[in-house]
């Protein structure tokens, strides 16, 4: 074979190499494209949509299009104090269950972090909490609240006669007690994720190297010393991340309350995705104001996470 053949023969192997690459790129493209346009007309649809009847007077169930008015549903929110109420509730709701679930989180991580005969069982019986369903641990614990049979009343009876409570009722000997039924659903949501705050913890835990503390020991430093020098700033980040996650789903908190309580008595469990959600799909269906409602809540945890994420990259930054 003469040089000027092998170097066509190369010329051609290259030529449909390069054919065969773009056909790949080609199905590549093919099936990809179609794809990501799909998941973003899906997502992005119903946004602006939404963000569109927040500025409209509009009813799902009506046959009526859409009347334009403008920010006058932002203002009847913003404006209405019984709408701050259910921020006001809400926002105890997530003060209380993130830094109860923060505390006994790390905790817990700071217990199981070392090795010990049954460590493992242990570790995954506390995890078992958080894989259930919000639904599922609602109408269990109603049923523990329960005050004919419930066992938690049960306990109450026994150590202090006479004081039956009524947790989701919010009474206590039929005597109305505020927030009750709020502190009792909060209790169940800090029983159930507790455990995921712990697990984050405990990764960051398991990732402090050694020597930092074999250091630490060399130098005689205390014990006290080595948690607030060493353990919480290397476990700070992922601590922060997981308060993180816990308040944006503590604002979006709706299946636990429902389970529970149905957003009653009164107005005790009445958080703000559940007052978004009789606004939406009860009553009247004022699909425009439950809309602008939706993103004056998308707004405020947007507000609050920044200022996570803020603090987060100044540990970081120390780090």
């Amino acid at each position: 074979m003469t040089a000027v053949q092998t170097q066509a023969r190369t010329s051609n192997v290259q030529q449909q190499k390069r054919r065969r690459g773009l056909s790949d790129r080609a199905i590549i493209n093919l099936f990809i494209w179609p794809t990501l346009l799909l998941l973003i007309l899906w997502n992005a649809f119903p946004l602006f949509y939404s963000l569109f009847l927040s500025f409209t007077e509009y009813s799902a169930i009506a046959r009526k299009e859409p009347v334009w008015v403008g920010l006058a549903n932002y203002q009847d929110i913003l404006t209405d104090p019984q709408m701050w109420k259910y921020f006001a509730t809400t926002g105890r709701y997530a003060l209380v269950t993130v830094g109860m679930q923060t505390l006994l989180g790390f905790g817990l991580a700071l217990l199981v972090r070392e090795k010990f005969k049954g460590s493992g069982l242990i570790t995954t019986l506390i995890l078992i909490p958080m894989m259930l369903s919000p639904v599922v641990v609602g109408l269990f614990w109603k049923l523990i609240y329960n005050p004919a049979f419930g066992f938690f009343n049960y306990l109450i009876m026994q150590t202090t006669p006479g004081k039956a409570p009524d947790m989701l009722a919010g009474t206590i000997a039929r005597t109305p007690v505020p927030n009750l039924a709020l502190w009792a659903v909060a209790l169940v949501d800090i029983w159930m994720w507790t455990p995921f705050v712990m697990l984050l913890a405990l990764s960051g835990l398991k990732a402090i190297p050694d020597y930092l503390y074999e250091a630490a020991v060399i130098d005689r430093a205390s014990s006290w010393f080595q948690f607030r020098r060493i353990t919480l700033p290397q476990v700070a980040p992922l601590l922060m991340i997981a308060v993180l996650f816990r308040t944006i789903e503590a604002f979006k908190g709706f299946d636990l309350v429902m389970g529970m309580t149905g957003g009653g008595p009164g107005d005790q469990t009445e958080l703000i995705a559940v007052n978004l959600y009789r606004q939406a799909f009860q009553g009247q269906f004022r699909t425009g104001h439950a809309s602008a409602l939706a993103y004056i809540i998308l707004i405020i945890i947007i507000a609050i996470s920044n200022l996570y994420i803020r603090y987060l990259n100044g540990l970081r930054e120390e780090g």
